[in-house]
């Protein structure tokens, strides 16, 4: 699975015209430049494709087996490569890079949220699910913490996610966001009051309060939108001030 059209798969199609603009100030560069960074664009996606398919299959993440895959002259910039490409993985699936044993220098991707089988939600092998938890949590912030189920799907339409089409990481992402995700306790699913027809909304659940905050939810929106928190103004204060009172909380 390449991690680049995951990326292309799941990111919102939100600007075009920066694109354009990248593409004409790159033209400048010069040539060599532009095979070096390349080459090490293209490691760094093969090392994303590692990455993805060892924790598909469950198999731990060797750091001689990393190196392995780079071409021996870039081995001097092996920390830069590991460090973007589990950028990459973290901003599609909410998933971070830990080092679990020093000594052997192995390491794991870890769910953001403690989704049963580290994020993969279901038994057995296959990619994680925390990236699509983590986006409808972050749609449910922005819309001032409750937000209508057409508006959750007019923001992951924009992933080409759609209800009752089976996806090719989240299955059938209907079930997946309306019964999984609200049983585990991390949503709340709910009839908006006297709607006729009966329509539905969304809230955080208890278990999402619980397990992360509004702001690691702005951090992981900004990094998927390629922006920092601070971008969403009006909900970036709403989340230093939740900071704060979590803080306030703790002390006591």
């Amino acid at each position: 699975i390449s991690s680049a059209s995951v990326r292309n798969a799941t990111r919102p199609d939100m600007n075009t015209s920066q694109d354009e603009e990248d593409s004409r100030s790159s033209d400048v560069s010069s040539s060599t430049e532009n095979t070096y960074s390349d080459t090490l664009n293209s490691m760094t996606s093969l090392l994303e494709e590692f990455l993805l398919h060892k924790y598909k299959m469950k198999q731990p993440i060797m750091k001689e087996d990393m190196l392995m895959i780079i071409h021996p002259k870039y081995h001097n910039r092996f920390a830069e490569i590991l460090k973007t490409a589990s950028e990459h993985i973290e901003a599609v699936f909410a998933v971070d890079l830990k080092e679990v044993d020093s000594t052997i220098h192995s390491y794991d991707l870890v769910s953001k949220l403690n989704l049963p089988n580290n994020g993969r939600v279901w038994d057995g092998r296959g990619l994680p699910k925390t990236g699509l938890l983590m986006t409808v949590l972050g749609v449910i912030f922005v819309k001032g913490n409750c937000a209508a189920e057409e508006d959750i799907w007019k923001f992951l339409n924009m992933m080409r996610v759609y209800a009752g089409r089976k996806h090719f990481i989240y299955g059938e992402p209907r079930k997946l966001i309306t019964k999984d995700f609200v049983t585990m306790k991390y949503l709340e699913y709910r009839q908006v009051a006297n709607s006729d027809p009966p329509c539905y909304e969304f809230l955080w659940g208890p278990r999402a309060h619980v397990e992360t905050s509004k702001m690691k939810v702005l951090e992981f929106l900004a990094k998927v939108n390629d922006t920092v928190p601070s971008a969403f103004s009006s909900q970036y204060e709403e989340a230093l001030r939740d900071e704060e009172e979590r803080m306030a909380g703790w002390h006591h």
